[in-house]
């Protein structure tokens, strides 16, 4: 599973979270991805791998959930420290309340907690934007990869990245996160807070 990150200042403009100019290749089945190139050994068992139980069964981990993708948890991950993590499984609505500190300077990693059942999914990505007092000051895009279904929670850890430090950078930040894929669909949309501080008190 190929992981790429991008990381750039956002264009005040800029809302989408898809390349324009991109064309993702078709969505297949896990029927139709078994059935081609049987011909060749090896690949065939690369995808008996890749899928696993996926082969013989459907797998469905909610079957009162219709999507792919069901988002558990976003977690900040900092060496030495318990994660901070925000429950993404039931109403996100208040979760921009929910403040995370973060110590200046620190090196943290954001991991994302999900659950892929009925169908493989292409090219996830998760695009987290960044602002302050309403200004868009930063954006990241991680390419998580292609996952088959499985029953057990499946996660994504970013590359790990500086919290901003100095008195300047102190204060409250918001942030907008999506986890989408190549397909253009939206797996789940949220808002989210966090505060620098000089420590972590």
């Amino acid at each position: 599973m190929a992981e790429t990150e991008t990381h750039q200042h956002v264009d005040p403009h800029d809302e989408d979270v898809h390349d324009a100019n991109y064309q993702a290749p078709p969505e297949k089945t896990i029927e139709e991805i078994m059935a081609a190139d049987q011909e060749d050994e090896s690949l065939r068992r690369y995808k008996e791998a890749l899928l696993g139980a996926a082969q013989t069964e459907t797998i469905i981990v909610d079957p009162n959930d219709p999507r792919k993708v069901i988002v558990k948890k976003l977690a900040l991950v900092v060496e030495g420290r318990d994660d901070m993590e925000l429950d993404l499984s039931g109403d996100i609505s208040h979760l921009k309340k929910q403040i995370f500190v973060i110590k200046e300077g620190v090196q943290y990693k954001v991991r994302i907690d999900f659950i892929v059942q009925r169908e493989i999914v292409h090219g996830l990505k998760y695009v987290q934007k960044t602002y302050r007092m309403g200004v868009p000051v930063d954006k990241m895009t991680h390419m998580v990869g292609s996952y088959p279904p499985k029953k057990e929670i499946q996660f994504y850890l970013t590359p790990a990245e500086e919290a901003p430090s100095g008195m300047v950078s102190r204060g409250t930040y918001s942030v907008s996160s999506v986890f989408t894929d190549d397909d253009k669909h939206i797996h789940l949309k949220w808002d989210w807070t966090f505060e620098i501080k000089k420590d972590w008190a």
